[in-house]
């Protein structure tokens, strides 16, 4: 499962790829992943990859004109990096992103179907994704004390509450 160091893997790769690159065009090949009607997906084609940012257990690409498309891999999704000709994975790809250096295929291999695509305006609308948990590699250990003591749980619920601790889920707990 993506967590914390998985993600920031995949966000500091993806970055290097795609920063400063338009966002040429967006194949939604399982319309079950894409969980939001409002931007319609179309209107983020053409626009520039700002940054490329890790929220919670959640990668944001965020394009030009206040635009973000928030991936949630959740237990079996991946990314992967494809040349422009390559074949995308049959049956496992839910979307597809054309860039001019290659095409990023999002995938799942579960059956489940839990991964999700949400494509969101303004930062007012992806703080909605935030639950709100500590990055633990930018706190101190006082922080992380007394976040880990305020609430009574056991350690591995504490840890793995997104609410509390921001990343961190079951392998990793």
């Amino acid at each position: 499962m993506p967590e914390l160091p998985d993600l920031t893997l995949y966000r500091d790769a993806l970055a290097a790829r795609v920063r400063g690159t338009p966002l040429l065009r967006v194949g939604i090949v399982n319309p079950f992943v894409l969980r939001t009607a409002v931007p319609p997906i179309g209107d983020v084609e053409g626009k520039r990859v700002r940054d490329v940012r890790r929220l919670g257990k959640r990668l944001v690409l965020a394009l030009e004109g206040e635009l973000f498309l928030v991936l949630h891999l959740m237990i079996a999704g991946r990314l992967r990096w494809l040349a422009r000709d390559a074949k995308p994975p049959a049956r496992i790809t839910l979307a597809l992103f054309e860039f001019p250096a290659g095409r990023l295929a999002f995938t799942e291999a579960g059956t489940k179907r839990r991964a999700s695509l949400h494509c969101v305006a303004g930062e007012a609308a992806l703080a909605a994704f935030d639950p709100g948990g500590l990055e633990v590699l930018a706190c101190d250990a006082a922080s992380f004390c007394s976040r880990l003591r305020s609430e009574n749980h056991t350690l591995k619920r504490a840890l793995t509450d997104p609410r509390l601790f921001a990343g961190i889920g079951n392998a990793y707990s």
